[in-house]
């Protein structure tokens, strides 16, 4: 699912010949990083009510990213930078790599594994 995440990225910026897109490709990179410094790799603390500077922090951290990952594609669109089929693109590579979190987060609950 990953793959075809990065996949309708690159094709976004392919199709329409303008590599702006890829720049939300960046915030990808940066979402799971909170979860990686500040929640010892696990996505546990993420529907905890535990609190803390660190924790709120790193879910603070994973909301804004994810906000900027979504608005990078609409701010592109409103300044003219991208067309408006590369950020339905965008959006939908974004769907499927939420996707891919939550299937990843669900696993991760599992102690079948």
């Amino acid at each position: 699912m990953f793959s075809s995440s990065i996949l309708l990225q690159i094709l976004a910026c392919a199709i329409y010949g303008n590599w702006w897109p890829m720049l939300s490709a960046l915030m990808y990179v940066v979402v799971p990083m909170p979860c990686l410094f500040f929640g010892g790799g696990s996505t546990q603390f993420l529907i905890s009510r535990d609190g803390g500077g660190w924790v709120d922090a790193a879910k603070f951290l994973t909301g804004a990213s994810t906000v900027g990952s979504l608005a990078i594609p609409i701010i592109l669109r409103h300044a003219h930078m991208i067309e408006t089929g590369a950020m339905l693109i965008e959006f939908t590579s974004f769907f499927i790599f939420i996707c891919t979190v939550m299937c990843f987060h669900r696993a991760s609950l599992d102690d079948d594994w």
